[in-house]
């Protein structure tokens, strides 16, 4: 193994084109397939993204023994001019999350989703080479054309099954981020107008030399490219959007879909870390206070939310916005110890949410095959005599079967499990994931003192509003996911067993695995998540590795004016 890893580091930079050029490829080849080859078409999107995922995993392994972040300089020019691929430790964790949620999304849509419309793979693909693309570039520019791609990609995705449902939360969804894609041109423009590059590492350094009379105009491009991301991240008031299109969408749809809101968080995170970090001078931790809030209220919104939906779909979707909420405000607060718990909890809500959206479909298609229900009097017990004892006579169905001690069958108790887990890992209670990356922010936002006795965090009145939100909105998660258990499981007992295809069973449990995966293993992803966070507040090595790349040399140069690009 360590030969292979050897191996593999070889290959690097270029092995990080990979998650975007694979996607993209697969793509375009199966654009050349007619609809009838969806065998074809089927086999070799399952094979890009086990190829993508296997990749990714080398990544994730490679950025966390190599500190320096891993650049690749696309047409063999440097920063600032030349387009620059950067990866480290969270642009390689969200490569894992993306292509793990994707490649079980893929596997539930084999059963029955990628039949109700055309090109459904192939925008799946597209979809991901924005997906990737995102995490991984290093200039605003292409971040934009890459969020075109991914939005484009969606809005056919959104639309697959048609419907009139699909097509009016299509058309909103289509609005929306049509707005936030024209915000995010201007705010680009206005930055570059100010600034003179759109590499985010020069960007860090151009922020603390800009002249004071251009401050105000800074701090205005800067508000107007974040509500372009915060629109994404759906935050409060710009997240009425996300409910109804995700609950419209289809399954494997809503799955991947619960990364899109992760985009806009980390695109803030990345670019907040690095243009107004300690050392950006008068701009130094500008809008901190403004995700800080705007993430409280949108956990607020989302758990009420939680609360009043009724629909499986609808409550995935306010998880998503609850999570979302949960990872702006901690985000806000600028302290390493918090962003590290931060970090943990992000891939554990995402799957989590995921994994809803896959079961809401399974589930809603057991309810409706209907139950017969029976007129009892507020009186009487159904199966127990005055004397609160089983009555035999009592205890046998139409068929002279046992109702009491009748087994539960496979495919419903998984189906239980499965929801448990994600009510476990939503509401943060223990011994899941989703507990430790909570347990992770509150130790942080405890006035305790770190090694060399130096407080991490004071309590301020936000602290301690955001302990309170980290608490009361997983109480009433809890609630709202055991009320929506009770009535789809286990006031569900005179049903027809629930028909679950092996594919969408293997989706549910490779992502529950993971979650799982993610417990077993938190020592060692928390020290992770630590050194990620520890990177991202002290950017300076983020800026060397991109600004001192230089480009190949020409192998047939005799001269240094042949061996420049």
């Amino acid at each position: 193994m360590p030969d292979l890893w050897l191996w593999l580091g070889t290959w690097m930079p270029h092995l990080m084109l990979v998650p975007i050029l694979l996607p993209m490829t697969t793509g375009a080849l199966m654009l050349l397939l007619k609809e009838e080859h969806q065998r074809s078409k089927i086999m070799l999107s399952t094979l890009s993204l086990v190829l993508g995922l296997v990749v990714a995993i080398a990544l994730l392994h490679w950025s966390s023994q190599h500190p320096t972040p891993g650049v690749y300089l696309s047409g063999n020019w440097a920063a600032p001019f030349g387009i620059s691929l950067v990866l480290d430790r969270l642009s390689a964790l969200m490569l894992v999350l993306t292509y793990a949620i994707a490649l079980a999304a893929s596997v539930f849509a084999m059963a029955r989703w990628y039949k109700v419309g055309v090109h459904f793979y192939v925008l799946f693909q597209f979809q991901l080479m924005g997906l990737a693309g995102a995490f991984l570039t290093g200039d605003l520019f292409n971040l934009f054309v890459f969020f075109e791609i991914m939005l484009a990609a969606s809005y056919g995705l959104l639309l697959h099954g048609s419907g009139r449902l699909r097509v009016q939360a299509g058309l909103h969804y289509v609005a929306i981020n049509l707005v936030a894609s024209s915000l995010l041109l201007i705010g680009t423009s206005m930055l570059y107008g100010l600034t003179g590059t759109l590499n985010m590492a020069d960007l860090a350094q151009q922020i603390p030399l800009v002249v004071e009379a251009d401050r105000a105009l800074l701090h205005s491009a800067a508000a107007i490219l974040a509500t372009a991301f915060l629109i994404k991240a759906a935050v409060w008031p710009v997240n009425f959007w996300l409910v109804p299109g995700y609950s419209a969408a289809t399954a494997p749809v809503g799955a991947l879909f619960a990364l899109m809101t992760k985009v806009g968080v980390y695109t803030l995170l990345r670019l907040w870390t690095l243009m107004f970090s300690s050392s950006a001078g008068a701009s130094a931790l500008f809008g901190g206070q403004w995700l800080m809030v705007g993430g409280m209220v949108t956990m607020l919104v989302g758990a009420i939310g939680m609360l009043a939906a009724t629909r499986l779909t609808y409550l995935a979707g306010y998880a998503a916005i609850t999570s979302s909420g949960t990872l702006l405000a901690a985000t806000g607060f600028g302290e390493p110890a918090l962003l590290a718990g931060l970090l943990y909890y992000l891939p554990s809500s995402t799957l989590a949410v995921a994994i809803l959206f896959l079961l809401a479909d399974a589930i809603d298609r057991w309810r409706t095959h209907g139950t017969s229900q029976i007129d009892l009097d507020d009186e009487e017990a159904p199966f127990l005599s005055h004397e609160l004892l089983v009555t035999d006579h009592m205890n046998l169905d139409d068929e002279e079967q046992a109702l009491i001690g009748r087994p539960i069958p496979a495919a419903a108790a998984f189906l239980g499990l499965a929801f448990l887990l994600c009510t476990l890992v939503v509401a943060g209670l223990p011994p899941l994931s989703g507990f430790l990356g909570k347990l992770a922010m509150l130790t942080a936002l405890l006035p305790l003192t770190s090694a060399v006795g130096s407080p991490l965090l004071l309590p301020t009145a936000s602290t301690w509003i955001f302990f309170a939100l980290l608490i009361g909105t997983g109480l009433l998660a809890l609630i709202a996911l055991t009320r929506a258990g009770i009535r789809h499981f286990w006031a569900a007992h005179e049903r027809a067993a629930p028909e679950i295809r092996l594919t969408e069973g293997l989706a549910i449990a490779a992502l529950t695995a993971l979650v799982l995966a993610l417990t077993i293993h938190a020592p060692s992803a928390l020290h992770y998540t630590s050194s990620t966070a520890a990177d991202l507040h002290n950017p300076q090595g983020y800026i060397d590795a991109v600004l001192q790349a230089r480009p190949i040399p020409n192998p047939g140069a005799t001269s240094p004016e042949e061996k420049a690009p």
